[in-house]
């Protein structure tokens, strides 16, 4: 795994790169639906990573947020989110990362996350705990819900959305310290990996939101589940990150708001 570790290091490190020197600029921005942003910027960051994992590792299959799967038929995958957080990079608000993570025979074994503003790089191989730069990390030891901060995320059109995510906010923000949203996914958990955070749900993510970070804060020791507590699946990107210790009440603190909403 060496290689494929010092490659994503070098794609993530080179694209943070990129992406940096064009924080305040103005771009070009597209949109791929209603308030679904895509700039410049994505396309280039991925077009570079593209070019270094392609160089290393022709056979590979790769899923990008940007260009979306190659034509290679392989048992590992890499998945490629140039810019988690595009809305938030647009708006030059300081919050947005690289993620790529290596998924062979559909288990994930490398994640890698960059913090490109705090300089700060995350990651984790199957079996080989987690870290954040060259220190290793772990989850916080909160015990209890009420005592913990929490973080969560919401589709990019809460308008037409088929469930928004908002009565889960609610209610998740009476039973913590509070929950925070900031608008990128992969450096939420990589958040609570390092204990900054205590916990973290969504709905509906896409595998390149959350493929490198989910290992990373179950090596680190924490545990990633869908919502109901279940096996956590990747193409589904129903998920719950926690310190583990909180799990439990994170989970069934959703049941029970869902039941609400249904009953």
């Amino acid at each position: 795994m060496k290689k494929e570790r010092k490659t994503a290091f070098r794609a993530a490190l080179e694209a943070g790169k990129l992406i940096l020197e064009r924080v305040g600029d103005k771009h070009k921005i597209d949109y791929k639906s209603p308030f679904n942003l895509v700039t410049d910027v994505d396309k280039a960051s991925e077009a570079l990573i593209l070019e270094i994992i392609r160089s290393e590792f022709p056979e590979d299959e790769i899923l990008a947020e940007e260009s979306g799967a190659s034509k290679q038929k392989s048992s590992r995958l890499w998945v490629i989110d140039p810019i988690d957080g595009t809305t938030n990079f647009a708006h030059g608000y300081p919050f947005f990362c690289v993620s790529i993570g290596l998924v062979e025979d559909n288990e994930r074994i490398l994640g890698v996350v960059l913090n490109p503003v705090a300089d700060e790089l995350f990651w984790a191989e199957k079996g080989g705990g987690a870290f954040c730069n060259d220190e290793e990390i772990r989850v916080s030891s909160v015990p209890h819900l009420n005592e913990s901060l929490l973080a969560t995320g919401f589709p990019p059109n809460t308008a037409h959305a088929e469930r928004t995510n908002m009565e889960q906010f609610q209610t998740l923000t009476s039973l913590s310290h509070g929950v925070r949203r900031d608008g990128a996914a992969a450096l939420d958990i990589c958040f609570v990996a390092c204990g900054r955070l205590d916990g973290f749900w969504e709905r509906k993510l896409s595998p390149w939101d959350v493929a490198a970070a989910s290992l990373i804060v179950e090596e680190a020791g924490g545990k990633v589940t869908d919502l109901s507590g279940k096996k956590f699946d990747l193409r589904e990107g129903h998920i719950i990150a926690s310190n583990a210790l909180i799990h439990e009440e994170v989970v069934g603190a959703l049941a029970e708001q869902l039941h609400e909403v249904g009953s």
